[in-house]
């Protein structure tokens, strides 16, 4: 934990092709409108927030949004900084800034932790807050597939933060993480919060488990949950693994 209340991370973030959609149109004022998984749509969200943050004082004309929500609230998917993302990307077009993707960056690193990962997306290494980005040019996982498994309850970021101090190494040592190979690194990957998590929601436990027993050559929470995912090398075997999880919203996807 940092002196700002924030956490530092090391991870790998890898952006699927699973998406909320926004559409923006000239206002008089600003609005946020939006369909799918319920979200606040006045100034508590974090697009007004975006928003706000790259709003040149001069501007003469606003934009109302529509979010279309396809990724729940709290799966660990980073859906909210995605959204921020995007609102920074596509009024740096509409209002014509010209503003590069560094400059963007510095907006981003203000609004949220991930947010900064979905100015370039892609494969990005991630330390810090989720601000200090090093992109992953790599065609590893061009041929896999990854099957999300979202439970019908969500997890608190804020929570999973104030249980996993006892599972963290008191030593300061950077993580030594392995080059991205899947025929032999990634059984090296833990994510620190499935200690949390599972113990808490022993489900989560049992639908990883089960992606592995059904083929996934790797299969992780994401984030702080409560998705799980699993790596499948055919789309056949996902969709198959995907027959397991009636009651729960799953998603087969490329990145």
């Amino acid at each position: 934990k940092r002196d700002d209340g924030y956490h530092n991370i090391e991870s790998f973030f890898i952006e699927l092709d699973f998406h909320d959609s926004m559409s923006f149109k000239e206002a008089k004022k600003y609005s946020l409108n939006s369909d799918g998984y319920a979200v606040p749509n006045d100034e508590t969200n974090i697009i007004y927030k975006a928003y706000k943050a790259i709003r040149p004082e001069a501007v003469k004309n606003e934009f109302s949004i529509f979010l279309k929500k396809n990724i729940p609230i709290g799966s660990g998917l980073g859906g909210g900084s995605s959204n921020a993302a995007t609102t920074l990307k596509a009024l740096n077009s509409l209002w014509s800034l010209n503003y590069s993707n560094k400059k963007l960056l510095k907006f981003a690193k203000k609004i949220g932790a991930d947010v900064s990962f979905f100015i370039d997306g892609g494969i990005q290494k991630v330390e810090g807050i989720g601000d200090i980005l090093f992109p992953i040019k790599t065609t590893v996982f061009n041929n896999n597939f990854f099957l999300l498994i979202i439970p019908n309850f969500s997890i608190s970021t804020n929570w999973a933060y104030s249980k996993i101090k006892k599972y963290l190494s008191l030593q300061n040592n950077s993580a030594k993480f392995s080059t991205l190979d899947l025929s032999r690194n990634l059984k090296l990957f833990e994510n620190v919060f499935e200690h949390v998590v599972v113990s808490t929601y022993p489900g989560i436990g049992d639908i990883k488990k089960s992606l592995i027993s059904e083929g996934a050559i790797f299969s992780s929470l994401s984030g702080s949950g409560s998705t799980v995912f699993g790596i499948f090398n055919d789309k056949f075997q996902a969709e198959k693994a995907a027959l397991k999880f009636p009651s729960y919203k799953t998603i087969i996807s490329k990145p």
